[in-house]
């Protein structure tokens, strides 16, 4: 389903619009097909207070599914937040040691943000980011930190900020390439999209003696069932698709090359 979950929101609507009404019209024309002589008095011996049981698996599916995407959404969008600031802060506290040192950390942050933003985050959209490349150019920055030797209070009060800084960013970068494998599964995706084909089936058996209220009834539930699909296909994967967390915080904190 990649190519379909990294459409533009108007394309992905109107594919999974266009699908949602050819399976319905599929359903309908063959109940309409079958409910002939004695088949239509035993479709219309089905009960429809099945419906509204069927209704609420569906919902609960449905609020199951969003909660899930819409919570990684959230996690992965706090953990690029998290890594910003960590970014920033190093910058910040960078300035209390002149001589070499703060230009060599402002340079290495520049590294780490531009590699995130050129190698990682296509990676992370194709779900194809691991955690066994370590980064080098926030390695590198927490080793100088360490070898820094503060003259003053406040220096050395500098220094550890910037150690927990850089371990702060290390594990925001980890978190947002964790979430980054993070999907619906095909399972989930099997389990709505059959209770959606249950609910056309049985609608469409229920009302199989009055054909123009089987079409509205039908074309209402497979428009607001295609809505449901749409809002969790689009959200689906954190850091791909359409509406995803971009880079852009980390680009805001990008030091200058030369400046603060």
């Amino acid at each position: 389903m990649d190519w379909l979950l990294n459409l533009p929101i108007p394309a992905m609507t109107l594919v999974i619009l266009a699908g949602t009404y050819i399976a319905t019209a599929i359903i309908y024309l063959a109940v309409t097909r079958l409910a002939v002589g004695d088949r239509i008095r035993a479709f219309k011996a089905i009960s429809p207070g099945m419906l509204p049981p069927l209704a609420v698996v569906f919902a609960l599916l449905v609020g199951f599914l969003a909660a899930q995407v819409w919570s990684d959404a959230d996690r992965a969008s706090t953990a690029v937040n998290r890594e910003a600031g960590a970014l920033r802060t190093m910058v910040l506290l960078a300035d209390q040691f002149p001589g070499g040192a703060d230009a060599r950390l402002r340079e290495l942050i520049r590294q780490h943000i531009q590699t995130a933003v050129k190698e990682e985050w296509p990676a992370m959209a194709r779900r194809g980011a691991t955690l066994t490349i370590i980064p080098g150019a926030l390695a590198q920055a927490l080793k100088v930190a360490f070898e820094l030797d503060p003259h003053t209070p406040g220096q050395a009060i500098a220094q550890r900020e910037m150690v927990a800084s850089i371990q702060n960013a290390l594990d925001a970068r980890r978190q947002r390439i964790v979430l980054s494998g993070s999907s619906v599964s095909a399972v989930k995706w099997g389990a709505l999209l059959a209770q959606i084909a249950l609910m056309l089936l049985a609608i469409a058996l229920v009302h199989c003696d009055n054909p123009l209220a089987n079409r509205i009834i039908l074309a209402i539930f497979a428009t607001g069932a295609a809505a449901s699909l749409i809002l969790i296909a689009a959200y689906s994967r954190p850091f791909g698709g359409a509406i995803s967390v971009r880079p852009t915080l980390l680009e805001q904190v990008m030091p200058e090359a030369g400046g603060s």
